[in-house]
C-alpha cells in the first residue's frame, strides 16, 4: 500500500478497536479496501464480518450435510422471488463447502412438449432428493403461480387447477418424510433495475438476462399482484414461506443459511 493510498484511508478517520484493526491487516480485509474506490474502511470491515460469519455458517451446513447422510435424511430447499434477487448467489455460498456427491442444485429451463402434457407437478417430484440428499430448487413449482400467469405461459385454468393443487402436494411430499424449506427473496423495484443494468455491463453475466428479465420492470405490478396471492394461499403452518429481504446481497446470504439452520432439526453435536 502507497502512501497515496495511507492518507485516502486515515481521511476517512475511522476509530478502530484492536481486533477490528486485525481483522482488517488480513489478506481479506486488505483486499476488501483496495478492491473499491473511494476506500471505505466501514465497508470493508463489514466485509470481512460477513466472510468471518459465512464461514461459520458454512460449518454447521456441512453439520447438518453429514446429519442427513448418516439418518438417511431427504431435504428440499426451494427459492423463489423476483428475476436478479440473488437466489443464485445465495445457493451458491449454501453448497460451495459441503459435500457435492450428496446436493444437487436443481435449475429446470422450458419443459418439453412431452412434459406439457404430464401432470404439472410431474417433472419436479423427478427432481426429489434420494435418502441422504439435499436438493436446492433456483425455482420451482411456483413457476406456476407468479412468471407463468404474468407472462402469459399458462392458461387461466391451469393457474386455477394449480393453487387448488399445492397445499395438498406439498402435505404429501412432508409426509413421505422429506423435509421441505421454502424461501423468497425479495428485492425493491430500483435494486432490481440497478442489478439488470450492472448484469448488461458485465460480459460475464450478460447470459443471465432473458426476455423475461427483460420485462420484468414493466410487470412489476402484476408480479406483485401474484405473489401476494402466492402467499395468502400456499404460506400454510404446515409449509411456510420465510421472506428474505435481499436489497444487500451479503446480508440476504446470511439469512438464507441461517433459516436453513433453524429449519432442519439436526443433530448440532454431529462429528465432522
Amino acid at each position: 500500500m502507497n502512501s497515496e493510498d495511507t492518507n485516502k484511508i486515515e481521511k476517512s478517520k475511522v476509530e478502530l478497536t484492536t481486533e477490528e484493526a486485525k481483522k482488517l491487516n488480513s489478506k481479506e480485509g486488505l483486499l476488501s479496501i483496495l478492491s473499491r474506490e473511494p476506500y471505505n474502511i466501514d465497508k470493508a470491515l463489514r466485509y470481512v464480518n460477513y466472510l468471518e460469519k459465512l464461514e461459520e455458517l458454512q460449518v454447521e451446513l456441512i453439520r447438518l450435510q453429514t446429519w442427513a447422510i448418516n439418518e438417511n435424511e431427504r431435504i428440499i430447499v426451494l427459492f423463489e422471488g423476483r428475476d436478479a434477487a440473488g437466489k443464485g448467489g445465495a445457493i451458491r455460498r449454501i453448497t460451495e463447502r459441503i459435500n457435492p456427491r450428496h446436493m444437487r442444485i436443481v435449475a429446470l429451463p422450458k419443459p418439453t412438449e412431452e412434459q406439457e402434457t404430464q401432470w404439472y407437478f410431474q417433472r419436479y417430484v423427478e427432481q426429489f432428493p434420494k435418502a441422504g440428499e439435499l436438493v436446492l430448487f433456483d425455482r420451482s413449482w411456483y413457476n406456476r403461480a407468479v412468471v407463468e400467469p404474468v407472462n402469459g405461459f399458462c392458461t387461466e385454468n391451469e393457474y386455477k387447477i394449480f393453487m387448488k393443487q399445492v397445499n395438498g402436494f406439498e402435505k404429501m411430499i412432508m409426509q413421505s418424510g422429506i423435509r421441505l424449506v421454502k424461501i423468497y427473496m425479495s428485492i425493491s423495484k430500483k435494486e432490481q433495475l440497478k442489478r439488470f443494468e450492472d448484469i448488461k455491463k458485465d460480459p460475464l453475466k450478460q447470459w443471465k438476462m432473458t426476455a423475461v428479465d427483460e420485462r420484468a420492470q414493466d410487470l412489476w405490478d402484476d408480479y406483485t399482484i401474484y405473489k401476494k396471492k402466492m402467499f395468502k394461499k400456499t404460506n400454510t403452518e404446515q409449509s411456510p414461506w420465510k421472506i428474505i429481504k435481499a436489497n444487500r446481497k451479503t446480508e440476504a446470504r446470511i439469512a438464507c443459511i441461517e433459516h436453513i439452520l433453524e429449519s432442519i432439526p439436526y443433530d448440532k453435536t454431529t462429528q465432522i
